[in-house]
């Protein structure tokens, strides 16, 4: 069976992509996160998932901590993070970072390390 999810349903605002979704709902074993993030060094803390996360970044810049690596990615490019990972990303500016990022699981499991 096919879902048509309107954007009520998963955003925070109907004029911005900043809002997240369970999908596992829907059968689907997949969560998303629409980023939007307007400030430099705003991001997630630290945290890790028992599986995989997709970063797809659509607009800007960010600062990308992943284990102990840094990776600087832009629009256009994509960061996948592998399962108990820890990792966390801030916005490097100029200007707004958007992201889109695919959680591999049906619903959110996240462990915060700060």
């Amino acid at each position: 069976m096919a879902h048509v999810i309107d954007r009520d349903t998963w955003a925070v605002r109907s004029d911005r992509w900043k809002g997240e979704l369970q999908c596992g709902a829907y059968g689907s074993n997949s969560c998303l996160i629409f980023n939007y993030l307007p400030d430099v060094g705003g991001g997630p803390r630290l945290h890790t998932h028992p599986y995989a996360e997709i970063f797809i970044i659509r607009q800007g810049t960010g600062l990308f901590t992943v284990g102990d690596k840094e990776i600087e990615a832009s629009a256009g490019q994509i960061v996948i993070v592998p399962p108990n990972t820890p990792h966390k990303f801030t916005n490097l500016g100029p200007g707004p970072l958007e992201t889109t990022d695919i959680h591999e699981n049906g619903s959110f499991i996240t462990e915060w390390l700060e």
